[in-house]
Formats: C-alpha cells, structure tokens, sequence
C-alpha cells in the first residue's frame, strides 16, 4: 500500500487522514504518523498496513472512550457496550477499556460505591440497588463492601412512610397501597412489615 496524501483535519488538530493510492483512508493521530514513519509516497508492506489499520483503530477507539467517559462516569461494562453499539470491534473495545483503567479513569470500585450512594440518596432500598449495580455491570465482588455504606433501612422507610401516607390513621387500603410502593423501591417485605409493626401494631 502506498501513501497517497496524508491530510490534516479541519476540526481536530492531532487528527489526520491518510489516503491510499489503492483506494481507501484512515483516521490516524501523531502516534501513527510517527511509530509508522508516514509520508506521501511511503510504501507499506502487507502485514505493516494490517498493523497500522489495527493501531488506528484503537486509537479511534480510544478517542471515543474517553469522550464517552468524559460525559458521565461509566463502569466498564457500560463503556464497552456504547462502543460495541457505535461500531467499534470488541478487540479496539477492550483495548481502549484496559487503557481508561490504567488511566483511573475507569475503575469499577469506586463507580460501585457512587451508584449505591446515588441511589440510596433517593430513597430506594437494597434490593433495587443491587438491580442497578448488575443492570451497569459493577463484578459482585464490589457489591457487599459498597452495599456496606447504605444507611438504616429502618430511617429510610419511615422516611418514605412520612412522605407517602396521607393521614396519621390510614386505612388496610392505604397501607396496602404503601407496603407495595415500598416493595416496587426494593426493600424486602420483611422489613416493610417490621416498619409497618412498629408504626400500626394495631392496623397492619
């Protein structure tokens, strides 16, 4: 393959575009340019054009990932499947994973202690938290150190009962209505019975 042009982006300084004499460009960053010693005229061999169509890739793909990430904080699961669904190969997907982590970037610890910070900030309960952690792709070996750090069940429906109940002597209608709410936020039936107990010993 043989260089035709190498051309600069108008958009983007460090990006640039290599066209081919046989046909075909790639999008290529500095560090192509200059670990494949690119100029026009430059003859590649077959297996030196794989390895720069390989490196470019990743390169884009990385580009990609840090945009991706600069956006909100992602877990890893997250950030390789938005790449996948944008086209990227699953090999230029774990690359570019791989290098945001070394960066810290990406780290799905503290991503794990944040959701569950997030949502039990919003009222919801155990339960639900653990769907959000498997639903963003946090390992299970995070999940018990950072379910660790939600605050008392028993405060936080109380919390919510307060919020919800519309008078001091709600009727079985009602109650039921709030137990089933709170079931749907993710705290286990047994403890909505015991907040319901302690609060309507004689009603619930």
């Amino acid at each position: 393959m043989k260089v035709k042009k190498i051309t600069p982006s108008e958009k983007h300084k460090d990006v640039f575009y290599a066209d081919f004499e046989e046909g075909g460009s790639l999008r290529l960053g500095v560090a192509q340019i200059a670990d494949f010693s690119l100029f026009t005229g430059r003859e590649l061999t077959d297996e030196e054009f794989a390895e720069l169509e390989t490196s470019a890739s990743r390169w884009n793909c990385l580009s990609r990932a840090l945009r991706l990430a600069g956006y909100r904080p992602l877990s890893r699961k997250e950030l390789t499947d938005k790449l996948l669904q944008k086209g990227e190969s699953p090999e230029s997907a774990e690359y570019a994973a791989d290098r945001l982590e070394a960066m810290g970037i990406l780290n799905d610890r503290d991503y794990g202690f944040m959701r569950v910070r997030h949502y039990a900030a919003k009222g919801y309960g155990a339960a639900r938290v653990r769907n959000e952690l498997y639903s963003r792709g946090v390992p299970k070996e995070y999940w018990d150190d950072a379910l660790a750090e939600m605050p008392d069940q028993t405060d936080t429906i109380s919390h919510l009962m307060d919020l919800r109940l519309k008078s001091d002597d709600p009727d079985r209608k009602e109650l039921k209505k709030l137990s089933e709410y709170l079931y749907r936020r993710g705290f286990s039936w047994d403890e909505i019975r015991e907040a319901m107990d302690s609060r309507f010993s004689d009603d619930f």
